[in-house]
Parts: C-alpha cells; structure tokens; sequence
C-alpha cells in the first residue's frame, strides 16, 4: 500500500470513529479503512493515537480492554461540557444499570436479570466495552462491579466499599426527608 493510500486508510478510520459514537471493533476498523489488514489497521490506529494525544487536550482516541477503539471526551472534561451535550452519554436503561451495579456491587447477572430483564445483557455488553464494569466467573455465574475507569468518568474517588457507603447516606438522607415532607404534608391536611 502506498502512502497516499496509508492517508485515505487512515482518513477513513478518524472518519468511522467520530461517527460512530461509541466503540468500534478491530473487524469494524478493518472494513471502514479498506486495508483488509489487520496489522496495517493497528498500526494506522496506534499513528491516530498518536497524532489525537498530541493535537487535542480533551479528546481522545482510546484502546478498550476489550480491543475496540473508540474516540471520546476525556474522562476529566465530563463534568464541564455536561450541559453542552445535546445526547445523553450513556442511553437511560444503560445508565440504570451502571447504577444498579454502582449501588449494589458486586452484583450477580442473575440479579441483575430479574431486577432489569433480559435487556440487561446489552447493557452488560456496551458497560464492558466501554471499561466501566468487569466480572469475574463464580462457578456458572458472572459477578459485577464497577472499575477504576468507571470511577474516574464519573468523578468518583475511593474503594468500592466508600463508595457503596457514600451512595446509600445520600439514597437513605433522600428517603428520609421525602418521608418527613410526606407526614408534614399528611399532619396539615385537613380530615373529614
């Protein structure tokens, strides 16, 4: 393949992943740049690395674990573009079950079925990609819990177990004070 070529192989691919809006696969890169080569798409992927870290403070082309790609906002920017975004990041069902991982980690998928359906395994699927949950086997179940990149995206710090502490005070103080205002409005409401 000659250089012009590398150029349009390569143009190809900055186009598939700013499109794609979520992460591509090394078999969907291949097909996007037209190389028919994996090893010239990994290199063509490690030189748009490359040239995305030096040219952009708060975008990036990021390797998952899972071996896809996927070109994003850094995890640090989230908090400050949040209301400039016209999509939500994460599609609502999928962000329920982040959070229900997040809230009762670890979490079996036999849990996570019966409190979220079958759909669940999609959301699985994408969290994964995406780097925000791991598992590990447990005899035929799979255990869930949220990751390091999980906690960085969302401007969590801490252990699992502080963290899981912090959400439920937050989740138990709301509770607590929507069941005051449901007695005070109760106690104020005239009987017949």
């Amino acid at each position: 393949m000659g250089k012009v070529e590398d150029d349009e192989a390569g143009a190809r691919l900055e186009a598939a992943l700013y499109s794609a809006g979520r992460p591509l696969t090394i078999e969907e890169l291949i097909k996007a740049s037209g190389t028919e080569s994996r090893t010239k798409t990994l290199a063509l992927m490690t030189n748009i690395v490359k040239k995305t870290k030096s040219a952009f403070k708060a975008i990036e082309v990021a390797s998952l674990p899972d071996g896809s790609y996927v070109f994003q906002l850094k995890p640090e920017y989230n908090t400050v573009i949040r209301k400039y975004a016209s999509k939500p990041l994460l599609p609502t069902a999928t962000l329920k079950t982040l959070s229900y991982i997040a809230y009762m980690q670890p979490v079996s998928s036999k849990r996570l079925v019966e409190v979220r359906g079958s759909g669940v395994y999609m959301h699985l699927r994408l969290l994964q990609q995406l780097g925000y949950i791991e598992h590990q086997n447990v005899g035929r179940l799979k255990i869930y819990s949220t990751t390091e990149k999980f906690q960085k995206y969302f401007g969590i710090q801490g252990d699992k177990d502080l963290l899981k502490q912090k959400l439920f005070t937050k989740v138990r103080n709301t509770n607590q004070s929507n069941t005051l205002q449901s007695e005070s409005v109760a106690q104020s409401t005239p009987t017949q």
